[in-house]
C-alpha cells in the first residue's frame, strides 16, 4: 500500500481524467518558483500527465519526491523516470509511501478528489503536514459536483485558498484549487514568474482571450440565434452576430514581455499616462505617494497586470460615480484598491471604472502573491488605473500623454 487512509484522495465515484491543461494549472505554483525548491507529486501514475508537467518544470536547482498512486507500482514509477535521462533522474526520486517524504515548497495531488466531504477533508489535512512554511497545495475536482469532496475543497478555498482556476478544456472540466495554510513572505514574490492561468483562451501562440469575452461573445451569439428563430425574415439577428467579434477582441490577452530588472516598475495597464503626480493619501499610510494614472480606451487591452512583485495584504472597495476615466472627476469614481507588501514598501494599484465601465474583476485574493507584470484582473471597458508608489523611493519614467504597455513598459524605477 502506497498511501495511508488518511490521505487518501479518491473514491470509486467515476473516473476523471487530468489532461495536458489541469496538469499544467496543478504544478504552475512549483513551476513559476525559480529560485531551488523541493516539490511533492501524489498520486503518480507513469502515464500520468502530472508528472510529464512536473518534470518539465523542473530547473536545475530543483528536487521532486513522487509517491505512487494507490495501486501502482513504485517499480514501473522508478524505470519510468530512469527512462527520462540522468539530468531527471538525478532530480526525481520516487518512494514507496508518503511516510518517506519530506515537507516540500509545493504540493501537488496527481489524482482529483472524487470522493466524499469527509475523505477530502481527511486528505487535506494529511498532506497539509507535509507542507513547508508558506508552501502551497494544489488539488483539483470536477467543476459541475457541487457535493462531496468538491463541496469540501471550495469550502477549504475560501479558508487557506490563494487562487483557483477553472479548466473547461479537460473530461470533465475540474476546479484546480491552491491552498496556502501558513503565511508566506511578501520577499518570496520576487523570486516568482507570473502564474499560468487557463482563465484564458489561446487563439495564437502570443495573443488569448480572457474567459470574461469568450462568455460575452457568447451572449451575443445567442442573442443573434433567438433574434433569427423570433424573427426568421428579418436581417436584425446580425447585429448581435457581427458585435460578436468586436466584443471578444475587447478581452484580448496577449503575452508580454517582462522586464527582469529588479528595480522597474512596470505598467499595470496599456493606455495614455493621465498624469504623474505625488501627493498624500491617509488610507494607505503616512508620507507621500508617487501616482501614475493611466487612461484605457475602449480599444486597449483592459487585462490588468502587477506593476511589481509583492503579496497582497489587502483590498476593498470604494463607493462612486462613473465619470469619464479621462477627466479629473473620476478620481472619486469606484475603484477596487489591491494593496501589495513589496521589498520597497507598500504598493497601490487601483482599477477605477469609467464612464462605460461598470465591472470590475480582481483575481488576486488577500494573501496571495504576484510576480511583477502577473495578470491579476481586469476592467470592462474605457476606465482608468493609478499606481501609488512611495514617492521617496521611486523615481518616474514617464510623463502625462506617453502610450505604456502593461506588463512591458517601465514607467518607474526603484532608487
Amino acid at each position: 500500500m502506497t498511501q495511508s487512509p488518511a490521505v487518501r484522495v479518491t473514491a470509486p465515484s467515476g473516473a476523471v481524467r487530468i489532461g495536458e491543461r489541469a496538469a499544467r494549472t496543478l504544478v504552475s505554483e512549483f513551476a513559476r518558483r525559480n529560485d531551488p525548491k523541493a516539490g511533492l507529486l501524489v498520486g503518480a501514475t507513469p502515464e500520468s500527465a502530472v508528472l510529464a508537467a512536473a518534470i518539465e518544470a523542473l530547473l536545475p536547482g530543483d528536487r521532486l519526491v513522487v509517491v505512487p498512486a494507490e495501486g501502482a507500482a513504485a517499480a514501473a514509477l522508478r524505470e519510468h523516470v530512469t527512462a527520462q535521462g540522468r539530468w531527471v533522474a538525478d532530480r526525481v526520486r520516487v518512494v514507496d509511501a508518503l511516510a518517506e517524504a519530506d515537507a516540500a515548497a509545493a504540493v501537488v495531488v496527481a489524482e482529483p478528489f472524487t470522493g466524499t466531504a469527509e475523505e477530502a477533508r481527511a486528505a487535506v489535512d494529511g498532506l497539509s503536514k507535509y507542507l513547508a512554511d508558506g508552501a502551497v497545495l494544489s488539488v483539483a475536482a470536477p467543476l459541475f459536483r457541487t457535493e462531496g469532496a468538491g463541496a469540501e475543497l471550495d469550502r477549504q478555498g475560501v479558508l487557506h485558498g490563494v487562487r483557483t482556476d477553472v479548466v473547461l478544456r479537460n473530461s470533465p472540466p475540474v476546479r484546480v484549487h491552491h491552498l496556502r495554510f501558513t503565511p508566506a513572505p511578501a520577499a518570496l514574490a520576487a523570486s516568482l514568474s507570473p502564474a499560468y492561468r487557463p482563465s484564458s483562451v489561446p487563439l495564437t501562440r502570443q495573443m488569448h482571450i480572457d474567459s470574461n469575452g469568450v462568455a460575452a461573445a457568447g451572449i451575443t451569439l445567442g442573442l443573434a440565434a433567438l433574434a433569427r428563430a423570433a424573427r426568421p425574415k428579418s436581417r436584425l439577428w446580425l447585429l448581435p452576430a457581427l458585435a460578436a467579434a468586436p466584443v471578444a477582441a475587447f478581452f484580448r490577452d496577449p503575452e508580454r514581455d517582462v522586464p527582469e530588472d529588479p528595480s522597474a516598475v512596470v505598467a499595470s495597464a496599456d493606455g495614455q499616462v493621465l498624469s504623474v503626480q505625488r501627493l498624500q493619501d491617509e488610507r494607505f499610510g503616512d508620507g507621500e505617494w508617487l501616482r501614475i494614472a493611466v487612461f484605457l480606451s475602449v480599444l486597449d487591452v483592459h487585462v490588468n497586470r502587477a506593476p511589481v512583485a509583492g503579496k497582497v495584504i489587502d483590498y476593498f472597495v470604494a463607493d462612486g460615480g462613473f465619470v469619464n476615466a479621462m477627466k479629473p472627476d473620476a478620481e472619486h469614481n469606484v475603484a477596487a484598491y489591491t494593496v501589495l507588501d513589496t521589498d520597497h514598501g507598500t504598493v497601490v494599484v487601483a482599477q477605477r471604472t469609467g464612464l462605460i465601465a461598470r465591472r470590475i474583476v480582481q483575481r488576486a485574493p488577500v494573501g496571495s502573491l504576484l510576480a511583477r507584470g502577473e495578470r491579476f484582473g481586469l476592467i470592462r471597458f474605457g476606465s482608468r488605473t493609478d499606481v501609488y508608489l512611495p514617492a521617496d523611493a521611486a523615481d518616474p519614467l514617464v510623463g502625462p500623454g506617453d502610450k505604456v504597455v502593461g506588463g512591458s513598459t517601465v514607467i518607474a524605477r526603484w532608487r
